[in-house]
């Protein structure tokens, strides 16, 4: 009688933080990241100017990961998280037919090449793309990474939509 093989589950990916900053955009990747919703809001501070926001809803892949048992498909540490760009603006892009869901190919940031000192910033999608011009982002993972073997969370899992600006608190 041959052993039966131990199924090893990996540990939890511990991130070295829960906001990311456009400071940390080279060790960044957003392959395969489902995006639940995107929102425009205005945000004003000490009663200046009113600027936008854009706020996306996501599922961040933090790692992704061996099989659980072998010969089987990988799986995913993710986490739910909000991506803020401030000062957003010359949004624009287009959606091509929606029969699948919107799930980002790579984020690209691009050097400004007008007087203006923004970096263009191209979300590139396998079913839609958008540019718009920001600052900078910020990144909140808004809970602890979860192993499933799948690329995205159910909406249990990831606790409905949401846009908030919270970071759960690493170890």
């Amino acid at each position: 009688m041959s052993p039966t093989p131990s199924v090893v589950v990996p540990a939890t990916p511990e991130p070295a933080k829960a906001t990311w900053t456009d400071a940390d955009y080279p060790a960044m990747g957003w392959h395969d990241c489902r995006i639940h919703g995107l929102s425009l809001a205005e945000h004003s501070d000490d009663g200046a100017l009113p600027q936008v926001r854009l706020l996306i809803d996501l599922d961040y892949i933090v790692r992704w990961a061996d099989p659980v048992e072998p010969g089987h498909h990988l799986t995913f540490w993710i986490s739910p998280a909000t991506l803020v760009f401030d000062g957003a603006w010359g949004i624009r892009g287009e959606f091509g037919p929606l029969f699948e869901q919107l799930e980002i190919a790579d984020i690209h940031r691009l050097d400004p090449t007008d007087e203006h000192p923004e970096p263009s910033w191209h979300v590139e999608g396998h079913n839609f793309g958008f540019h718009l011009r920001a600052r900078g982002f910020r990144q909140h993972l808004r809970s602890a990474p979860r192993l499933v073997p799948r690329k995205v969370l159910t909406s249990d899992e990831r606790g409905g939509v949401s846009f908030a600006e919270r970071s759960f608190q690493p170890g």
